[in-house]
């Protein structure tokens, strides 16, 4: 299934808000880049960057499921299955 392009790009947006990334826009944003091992994104950014997901989506992120969330377009995919779920 491939991701909501909208959603694939607000994502990026809230990750370079969040995380203050700079040289990088959500068009240019690879959704496919591995935030863990490429960008060394750690525990407290995901969290930050969940809550402001949560808010956004009005979905329930669960913790257990974070490991899940190391791309943009995965992110994405797993916003838009929580939506269906509604």
């Amino acid at each position: 299934m491939a991701a909501d392009k909208k959603i694939i790009l607000r994502v990026a947006e809230i990750l370079i808000n969040e995380l203050k990334l700079e040289d990088v826009t959500p068009e240019t944003f690879d959704p496919d880049t591995d935030l863990i091992d490429e960008l060394g994104i750690d525990s407290m950014d995901l969290t930050a960057v969940v809550l402001v997901l949560q808010d956004e989506y009005n979905i329930t992120i669960n913790e257990e499921d974070y490991p899940k969330l190391s791309k943009i377009r995965l992110i994405a995919e797993y916003i838009e299955n929580k939506l269906k779920e509604k």
